[in-house]
């Protein structure tokens, strides 16, 4: 049996701010953006909401290598990149060619539904101003 949800202005307005961003926000960021619409507004309260919209399947979380989550409204497989410099995290456009799913599926662990890709490097306004870390591979 299928769980329904109670409305919630709150939700809604996360939601709605997360799709109308063109960047991949963490929770404490979309807590500023907010608490000018909502001034109650706990970060707790956007944590849950967030996890709640997640588990529904209506927007994905981002898990970045230093431990950061971000979140994106856009739930169809794709690619994302993080720049390890300004930590930005971009949607990556690549041609759907290898069809990742599937090639998993092959491997015989089980059903895939959905899967997740995330490259990391330095992003060109990084590089230009010369913050990448030439140490690293």
């Amino acid at each position: 049996m299928e769980k329904t949800i109670k409305y919630s202005r709150q939700r809604e307005a996360i939601l709605k701010n997360l799709m109308s961003r063109g960047d991949h926000p963490t929770a404490d960021a979309l807590y500023q953006s907010l608490r000018r619409e909502f001034p109650c507004i706990s970060l707790g309260t956007i944590y849950r909401n967030l996890s709640l919209l997640s588990e529904m399947g209506s927007i994905r979380k981002v898990h970045c290598d230093d431990g950061t989550e971000r979140y994106d409204h856009d739930t169809s497989d794709h690619c994302h990149f993080v720049c390890r410099s300004c930590g930005r995290v971009m949607d990556l456009p690549m041609e759907p060619e290898l069809d990742l799913n599937r090639m998993a599926e092959q491997a015989g662990l089980g059903e895939v539904d959905c899967h997740s890709l995330i490259f990391y490097g330095y992003c060109n306004d990084c590089r230009k101003a010369g913050r990448q870390n030439t140490d690293s591979n």
